[in-house]
């Protein structure tokens, strides 16, 4: 299974970068009224690396993780300084940091089939012994009534050398949306033509509150990060590991 392809990866960078750069204040501030000023962060389903260089910008240590090879090449170009590594959030080791984000639906994402209850378990105590005192686990998912209305839902979006068509549809018995998408990169005289199937697990916000809590996060649902707000069928969660005298209390 293709994941984010070389022409892909490029269309989301130059064309679909928009939530990234939109939700980098709203986390920025998250980190620093918690008090994380600085340390590393662990930026997961990192993609091109926008939000990976607004940490940078901000003083922080970064380390970027992603399944699309495409993506963390662009990512190591735009993030010089930054460590990125490809690799899926469910099987990666993560190393002891100030906050871990996953931005962008990353968890949302059936690339990896270890995608599971069982398996987003293991993962949230994985996080939980990353994070130090105090840290911030901050993600967003897709929920139910992403796709507006009944049955698919077709849209075009194009740019100066590039054409992307989607068709999204959401199986609410199965809990899982699909998208199938097929996109146009001009590449000199050319047109690459590209098909890509992305399946996402729907979720409400109990279905992740309850593992997080028994992890031990302190847990809190998220409309937008900061200022931006997410759309329909979307939310956010911010969890943080208490420090040893709230974990005392």
């Amino acid at each position: 299974m293709q994941v984010y392809g070389d022409d892909l990866a490029y269309i989301h960078d130059v064309g679909h970068g928009d939530f990234a750069r939109q939700s980098a204040p709203g986390l920025l501030d998250f980190l620093q009224t918690h008090g994380l000023t600085s340390g590393l962060v662990v930026d997961l389903g990192c993609g091109s690396g926008i939000w990976a260089a607004a940490l940078d910008q901000a003083g922080y240590s970064v380390l970027g993780i992603d399944l699309s090879a495409a993506m963390v090449a662009i990512a190591r170009d735009r993030v010089p300084q930054g460590q990125f590594q490809v690799g899926s959030f469910l099987a990666t080791e993560l190393p002891s940091c100030a906050a871990i984000t996953a931005m962008g639906e990353c968890l949302s994402y059936l690339f990896d089939p270890n995608n599971t209850d069982e398996g987003l378990l293991q993962f949230f105590c994985q996080v939980y012994t990353a994070l130090q005192p105090g840290g911030l686990f901050i993600f967003d998912v897709v929920a139910p009534g992403r796709v507006p209305g009944a049955g698919p839902r077709r849209t075009y979006r194009e740019g100066p050398d590039w054409v992307v068509l989607v068709e999204a549809e959401e199986n609410l018995e199965q809990q899982v949306l699909t998208r199938q998408i097929t996109s146009f990169r001009r590449v000199g005289e050319l047109y690459h033509r590209d098909y890509e199937v992305h399946r996402q697990r729907l979720f409400q916000p109990a279905d992740l509150e309850a593992p997080l809590h028994q992890v031990g996060f302190q847990v809190k649902t998220l409309t937008g990060y900061g200022s931006f707000l997410f759309g329909p069928g979307h939310f956010g969660m911010l969890a943080q590991k208490p420090s040893p005298a709230e974990a005392s209390d």
